[in-house]
C-alpha cells in the first residue's frame, strides 16, 4: 500500500510510530495528484515545493499535534497565509490575504501541512461551478459547493480536507463521492477567514475515508464532550430512521440507500424505528430558503458595489433581492428555526441518532447542476450536527451515502455512533 492509500488515522499511527514521515506521506500524496489532477481537476493552487517545505518542518516539530504530519486540502474560500484565496470569482484571482483562517491556523497548530487549495463554487454559493469532476465518473459532477476538497479526498489526492456548509456543501458532496464527511454543530469552528454568506448557515466541516479520520479533526477543534465515554455497543444503539418532510424528493437509489441502511443495522443487533418528524419541519426547507437569501444580500454586497460588472448576475439577483424576502419572512423563519430546534433536540436520548438521506440520489451529470441540497438544508438550519457514510451504488454505478444526525452539541456521541454504525453501512 502506497502511503497515498492511507486513511488519516493510519496515516498518523505510522508518524507516530515513526515508520512515516511528513515528508514521504505528502510526496507519495503529490504523486497521486500529479496521474489524476489532469482528469479530476481537484486543486485550484498547488505548490508542491511548498508542501514539501512544509513537511520538512512538520518532521522537525519536537512535539506532535493532532493532526501531525496529515497532509489536508483547504476550500479556496477559506483564507490561507502561503496561498492565494479566489473563491473562484474573476474579481479576487491571485488574491493573497496574507493570513490564516482560523481552521487553517488550528490545523497548522496541530501538526497539519496545508497540501493546497481545493476548488469551489463561487463564493461557495452561486455562480460559477468548480472544474471538478467526479472521480468515479468524470462526466458527473462531485457536487458542490465543496466539489474539489471531496473529489480529492475520494481519489486519494489527499486524507483531509475542509469544506463549508450552508445548505449541504459538505454533506451532499460525500454522498457523492463516496466518502465520510461532517458538518459539526454551528458554531462550535470559528468561521473567521471564510467568505461568509450567511451568518445563521455558515458552518466549517472536513472530510476523510473513515469515521475515525473525522475524529481526529474534531479533535483538533476540541468539540465538545470528546472526553466523555460513549459506553452503549452497536446492540443498544436505537436509531430514528426518519424520511423526513422532502421525501418525495428523494431517487429511487436514495430510497434504497437508506432502507439498506437500516436492514444492515437492525441484522447487526440495532434497534432502528421510524421517526416522523412534528408538523411544525413541513416549513422547514422553506424557512431555511428564507434565511439564506435574506441573509446573503448582505454577504455580497461589497462586491456588488465594488465590482459590480465582474459579479456574477446569481449574487447581483441576491443583492438586488430578487426573491422578494420581506423582514417579516426573515423573522419568521428564525421563529420557526427555533422552535424546531427544541423539538428536535427534544428527541434525545430517546435516540442516539438519526438515519436520513444525505443527498436526491446519485452525482447529476455535467458540472453545471451540483445537486438538489433539500435534503441537507433543514438540518443546517437546525445547527445539528450531521456526518455522511458512504452506503451503496446507484444504477449508474455511482455512490448513493446516508447521513446521521445528533442533537446540538452532540458531535462527540454522533462521532461514536459513526464509529459504531459506519463499518456496518459501509459495505462494498
Amino acid at each position: 500500500m502506497e502511503p497515498w492509500q492511507l486513511t488519516a488515522t493510519a496515516a498518523a499511527a505510522k508518524l507516530r510510530e515513526g515508520r512515516l514521515t511528513a515528508e514521504a506521506l505528502v510526496r507519495s500524496c503529490l504523486e497521486r495528484i500529479a496521474e489524476r489532477e489532469p482528469v479530476v481537476k481537484a486543486w485550484t493552487f498547488l505548490d508542491p515545493l511548498l508542501a514539501i517545505a512544509s513537511a520538512r518542518e512538520v518532521d522537525k516539530a519536537h512535539t506532535m499535534g493532532v493532526l501531525h504530519g496529515l497532509p489536508i486540502g483547504v476550500k479556496d474560500m477559506i483564507e490561507t497565509a502561503d496561498m492565494p484565496t479566489t473563491y473562484n470569482s474573476p474579481i479576487y484571482q491571485g488574491l493573497r490575504q496574507g493570513r490564516d483562517a482560523a481552521c487553517v491556523g488550528i490545523a497548522r497548530g496541530e501538526g497539519a501541512v496545508i497540501l493546497g487549495k481545493t476548488d469551489t463554487v463561487e463564493f461557495a454559493a452561486a455562480g460559477r461551478r468548480a472544474l471538478t469532476r467526479n472521480p468515479h465518473d468524470t462526466a458527473r459532477t462531485p457536487g458542490g459547493s465543496s466539489s474539489g476538497s471531496a473529489a480529492a479526498v475520494a481519489d486519494g489526492m489527499v486524507p483531509l480536507a475542509f469544506g463549508t456548509q450552508t445548505g449541504g456543501s459538505t454533506i451532499r458532496p460525500a454522498s457523492f463521492c463516496g466518502v465520510y464527511a461532517m458538518k459539526p454543530t454551528h458554531g462550535v469552528v470559528n468561521t473567521e477567514g471564510a467568505k461568509r454568506y450567511s451568518h445563521t448557515l455558515d458552518t466549517i466541516g472536513w472530510y476523510g475515508r473513515a469515521p475515525e479520520d473525522l475524529r481526529l479533526v474534531a479533535e483538533a477543534f476540541r468539540l465538545f464532550d470528546l472526553d466523555q465515554p460513549f459506553g452503549k455497543p452497536l446492540t443498544q444503539l436505537r436509531i430514528g430512521i426518519c424520511q423526513g418532510p422532502n421525501w418525495h424528493l428523494a431517487e429511487q437509489s436514495s430510497h434504497e440507500a437508506l432502507l439498506l441502511a437500516a436492514r444492515r443495522l437492525e441484522a447487526a443487533g440495532a434497534i432502528v424505528e421510524e421517526l416522523a418528524l412534528p408538523q411544525a419541519f413541513e416549513g422547514i426547507t422553506e424557512a431555511q430558503r428564507v434565511v439564506l437569501l435574506g441573509e446573503g444580500r448582505g454577504a455580497f454586497l461589497q462586491e456588488y458595489v465594488a465590482a459590480h460588472d465582474r459579479l456574477h448576475a446569481d449574487f447581483r439577483d441576491r443583492v438586488e433581492n430578487f426573491a422578494g424576502i420581506s423582514g417579516a419572512q426573515l423573522a419568521g423563519a428564525y421563529n420557526l428555526a427555533a422552535e424546531c430546534r427544541k423539538l428536535f433536540d427534544a428527541l434525545f436520548p430517546r435516540f442516539d441518532a438519526v438515519l436520513t438521506p444525505a443527498a436526491v440520489g446519485e452525482a447529476p451529470l455535467g458540472r453545471q447542476d451540483t445537486g438538489n441540497p433539500v435534503f441537507n438544508s433543514m438540518w443546517t438550519l437546525l445547527h445539528v450536527p450531521c456526518i455522511a457514510i458512504p452506503t451503496t451504488r446507484g444504477p449508474h454505478g455511482m455512490p448513493v451515502g446516508v447521513q446521521i444526525v445528533g442533537p446540538r452539541f452532540g458531535d462527540a456521541a454522533l462521532l461514536d455512533v459513526a464509529a459504531l454504525v459506519g463499518p456496518v453501512i459501509d459495505q462494498p
